[in-house]
């Protein structure tokens, strides 16, 4: 018979020190935030109670300011952000969240508790912190 491997939840190696902005702020005061904080990912908030959380990377500044030559100190967040996000619940098994990531191409997503946001996850924590505990 064969030996069931314990099940690595999204819980077990999210990131709970997260960073966040306004989508109102500037690409240069995201790109601050980011290099104080040492990541290349931040949780864009939401405005109101029923709207939902954005992301901005890293990729999409260079994809979207620094490729096409604008201005970063005239540029708001909100213009270049990825809005809705996919975002994934605690319990999500990691195979099936690597597979999600996968699918659709994600470098970051929001690990959701209900409506509000209690961590971020990336295919390297999925990969170094999850899949390397079983190894």
């Amino acid at each position: 018979m064969s030996e069931k491997k314990p099940v690595i939840r999204v819980r077990d190696v999210m990131k709970t020190d997260f960073s966040t902005i306004d989508g109102v702020e500037t690409v240069s005061e995201a790109l601050k935030k980011m290099k104080s904080r040492k990541t290349s990912v931040l949780v864009v908030n939401k405005r109101y109670d029923d709207d939902e959380y954005g992301l901005i990377t890293a990729g999409d500044i260079a994809r979207h300011v620094l490729a096409k030559d604008r201005a970063p100190d005239r540029v708001n967040v909100y213009e270049i952000m990825n809005k809705p996000v996919i975002a994934v619940h605690p319990d999500m098994d990691i195979r099936y969240c690597s597979r999600l990531f996968a699918d659709y191409n994600l470098v970051r997503a929001p690990v959701l508790n209900g409506r509000e946001i209690v961590g971020t996850v990336s295919p390297n924590a999925l990969v170094l912190d999850g899949l390397y505990r079983v190894c």
